[in-house]
């Protein structure tokens, strides 16, 4: 194959979003009839829809101050349930629209409560809608989530007629959670466990979708409200949105509580070389040095919690019959407020809540491991990953450490890998040299580089922000290749046709979703590239003539 072939080139790329550019500028100029004019009456309805729903909120009782005494403070607007602790701003790097810190905060210190009455659960639905309530108790195979989906979607239909219609109107209509991806989408993400989790997500929405088609027809939804769209759109809303109440497991949607964005637990507690706040696991050295079993290192959850602080920050508290929200540190004021859901990796966070981070403490990479070096311990296998930061978790650590030891000197050592020792260098150099070999046969399985990733976001880029009409630069086939399948993927050849989508809502949403999974395996490839230069940086530490005397008195038993 020629280089012609292998190449997308400037002129090529350059066409295809000039046809983009046109159509959309064109597009915007119909629907406004005026300039931009219809975008900026889009805002100002959207302003005056937030505006009606924080006094709808205020008269349910939601609150961000402390006391009732404060209400009168309050000068966000009129009869706001905002402007003491927060207020709604606009964060177009860190989430888009969130809450801010209306003046300096302290950590622990309440800043929001919304009445049990103001919570959107199962109960508060079915307790208002007796023919929906009748309805659902015919069928008991549901699940609950599936109820409140179903219940969330009827509430929809009901339209201005609703209680919860100034909420509603708050609701995202899109969300890019793993079961919302296509074919496409899904093998954009490249790695196989990644495709075969997102392959899953979908297969188990269409099967919940289609045993709650007969309840749908029963309360006579209307018909675009019983799509398999629509129920995506209904399971990503619970999914990304429901908070935890301990009364019903498909949890509770919180108004105002809901427009906190996402922190990553534990940013506040890893500080270590080999942060266990991450992973919830930790030694008890000497309950292993007096000959303690090994189940006796793992910290408890529940332990962990007591000793760290809770991983979340906020929660529902039966006391006051209300959820409250706290600040989990100091805020300065115009500081967005951030709320931690829990721990999780951006995989995760994609599956269920349709985004991902730029840095993660959290996030890992899974590495194939042989049932040969299972059997060195027996450590959960969950517990063995690459961390964030390219350094193995602990466990991961302390089995590789032991699986590379004679065999018939594992009893002996054991005690020693456990507490986090080294065993030897010559030991710790086998154990460097095996992970950075695992690392480089997953990134050479891989169909693209990190490179090759990067190049594929700027185009994307390129696509996306229709007033930058800047020098395309040729990609590799790799990558030139994948933006063929995306254009077959959306009927689309050599570009035909793209302007008229460039402003349609659902190809900016597959746009939105291919930039997610390519951005999600870049941060998956970034993890395996800094895990093989922490190990060369290892082994280059233990080469001969780096390891000092005192090292070479060290226990030596591989």
């Amino acid at each position: 194959m020629g280089l012609q072939q292998k190449l997308l080139s400037s002129s090529h790329w350059a066409s295809i979003i000039e046809k983009i550019f046109i159509h959309g500028f064109l597009s915007s100029f119909d629907r406004a009839g005026r300039g931009t004019g219809g975008g900026m009456e889009e805002e100002e309805e959207s302003n005056r829809c937030l505006e009606s729903f924080l006094k709808w909120a205020a008269q349910l009782g939601i609150s961000d101050s402390p006391s009732k005494q404060f209400s009168s403070q309050i000068s966000y607007c009129d009869s706001c349930c905002l402007g003491y602790s927060l207020c709604v701003s606009y964060f177009p790097k860190a989430g888009g629209r969130g809450l801010a810190a209306a003046r300096d905060l302290r950590k622990g210190e309440l800043i929001l409560r919304v009445p049990k009455s103001a919570l959107m659960t199962r109960e508060s639905l079915l307790g208002k809608d007796q023919q929906l309530s009748d309805a659902v108790k015919r069928y008991p195979s549901l699940s609950s989530t599936q109820i409140l989906a179903v219940c969330l979607l009827a509430e929809m239909g009901k339209g201005r007629r609703s209680l919860w219609y100034p909420y509603l109107l708050q609701l995202p209509r899109s969300n890019e959670t793993l079961a919302s991806f296509g074919p496409f989408e899904s093998k954009a993400l490249q790695v196989d466990d990644a495709i075969w989790i997102a392959e899953k997500a979908i297969s188990k929405e269409k099967l919940h979708w289609r045993e709650s088609i007969a309840l749908m027809e029963e309360l006579s939804l209307k018909p675009q409200l019983k799509t398999f769209g629509a129920w995506l759109w209904a399971s990503a809303i619970i999914s990304s949105r429901t908070l935890h109440i301990p009364w019903d497991d498909a949890g509770c949607l919180c108004p105002v509580g809901d427009f906190f964005n996402y922190a990553a637990a534990g940013e506040d507690l890893c500080g270590s070389e080999y942060p266990e706040s991450c992973n919830i696991f930790s030694l008890h050295v000497t309950s292993l040095e007096n000959g303690g079993v090994m189940e006796d290192a793992v910290l408890s959850a529940e332990q962990y919690e007591d000793s760290s602080g809770r991983l979340t920050d906020a929660g529902y508290e039966g006391n006051v019959a209300a959820y409250c929200f706290y600040s989990k540190r100091d805020y300065r004021k115009g500081d967005q407020v951030l709320l931690s859901y829990g721990t999780y990796t951006n995989l995760e966070l994609l599956e269920h809540y349709g985004f991902i981070l730029k840095e993660n403490l959290n996030d890992k990479v899974v590495i194939p491991l042989g049932p040969d070096i299972f059997a060195s311990s027996t450590w959960p296998a969950d517990s063995m990953y690459i961390q964030q930061n390219g350094r193995p978790s602990f466990t991961l650590l302390s089995t590789l450490r032991i699986w590379a030891t004679p065999a018939n000197q594992r009893k002996a050592v054991a005690r020693f890998a456990f507490s986090g020792s080294q065993l030897s260098p010559q030991n710790e150099i086998a154990v460097m040299q095996w992970l950075a070999s695992s690392c480089r046969t997953i990134l050479e399985s891989l169909p693209s580089t990190i490179e090759d990733d990067n190049l594929l976001l700027q185009a994307i880029d390129n696509i996306q922000d229709l007033q930058s009409l800047g020098e395309v630069k040729e990609l590799p086939f790799s990558v030139s290749s994948e933006f063929d399948s995306f254009l077959e993927s959306n009927c689309l050849r050599n570009g035909e046709g793209i302007g008229k989508l460039a402003f349609c809502r659902k190809f900016r949403r597959t746009l939105d979703k291919w930039k997610l999974a390519v951005h999600w395996r870049l941060g998956f490839k970034k993890i395996l590239v800094d895990c093989i230069s922490s190990c060369c940086q290892t082994m280059d530490s233990l080469s001969p003539q780096n390891v000092s005397i005192k090292d070479n008195e060290h226990l030596s038993f591989a």
